[in-house]
């Protein structure tokens, strides 16, 4: 993949999470952290630069795709750009028509088209209670989960596996599991400590603690794409077990801290301020950084188990 095809998809990408118009300044300035963060760690000047022109708009879908003439690299960029729209839920009408004007731009298959479309929107759709439901504790913010508080470790600590093992395949659509694998682990945790939570708060609960929606997915697309791992053109998960290995150490941390940060909170009956809530997500991202290394044999293998082709059944089954 040249220089230029790699800026057009990073281009595509951008425009994708800013198409709804409705990204908060929290989610702007986290793109923009991760846009300087990505750059700063693969010793290139891309990201952050075409951010800033997705942003002015000195760039448009149009320019962006006539960098890219392989039709598996505009289907690619397609398939980023819709994961991008439905990372926060199904894409609303704004996106839709985004996602349209890119279709004409890449003069995109039709059929091609409809099946990343179909796929990731039925991603987004899993509903939270899609697994067999936790039963609830009597009494809501009582101490004493449903579960076992080691049953409640595992479960993380194998939610944080799996997450870091998605990071390692080479498929874009495998990353988008990712985030609703995060929300449902926080469902399931609220609802053994007798919280029945909606997708309104878990989203909130995120985005106090720094952890967007698009701009995780945003980052997540980006580390795969700069290290050389997206798609066909990158040879496989071989390749990827080097080049990936950041990105899977992220999503790994993430989750395990937003988990433990879940327990805590709906233990003490959702009573942290959101200061706390920072901080406390913080200092669980330390040891969950440690715990990863201890776990990265666990990790790879489990990414050798993951059929593609059956990830939405894997996040209902979460």
């Amino acid at each position: 993949m040249q220089s230029q095809e790699q800026q057009a998809i990073l281009t595509i990408a951008l425009l994708a999470a800013i198409a709804d118009n409705n990204t908060d300044d929290r989610e702007r300035e986290e793109i923009k952290r991760i846009a300087q963060s990505l750059d700063s760690e693969h010793g290139v000047d891309q990201l952050a630069g075409i951010y800033q022109d997705v942003l002015l708009k000195r760039t448009d879908v149009t320019r962006a795709a006539a960098a890219l003439t392989d039709p598996e690299l505009k289907r690619l960029a397609y398939e980023m750009a819709v994961c991008v729209c439905d990372a926060d839920g199904a894409s609303n009408a704004t996106e839709k028509q985004f996602l349209q004007s890119l279709r004409t731009a890449l003069s995109l298959d039709a059929s091609q088209a409809a099946t990343v479309e179909n796929n990731s929107a039925a991603l987004a759709a899993v509903p939270l209670d899609s697994a067999a439901a936790i039963p609830a504790s009597p009494v809501a913010g009582t101490a004493t989960p449903t579960r076992s508080e080691a049953d409640l470790d595992k479960y993380v600590l194998n939610h944080a596996i799996l997450t870091g093992a998605l990071e390692l395949l080479p498929q874009s659509f495998a990353s988008m599991a990712i985030i609703p694998l995060q929300i449902k682990m926080v469902y399931r945790i609220g609802q053994s400590y007798g919280h029945e939570l909606d997708r309104g708060h878990i989203k909130e609960f995120l985005a106090t603690v720094g952890v967007g929606l698009t701009s995780q997915y945003v980052e997540q697309l980006g580390r795969k794409l700069l290290g050389g791992l997206l798609g066909t053109v990158a040879g496989g998960l071989g390749r990827g077990l080097g080049s990936a290995a950041t990105g899977m150490a992220f999503s790994f941390a993430t989750t395990y801290a937003l988990g433990q940060l879940a327990r805590r909170y709906y233990a003490g009956g959702r009573q942290m301020s959101p200061g706390v809530l920072k901080s406390t997500y913080q200092s669980l991202l330390g040891e969950a950084r440690q715990l990863q290394g201890q776990n990265l044999a666990q990790i790879q293998q489990r990414a050798r188990t993951i059929n593609v082709s059956e990830i939405v059944e894997l996040v209902k089954g979460a």
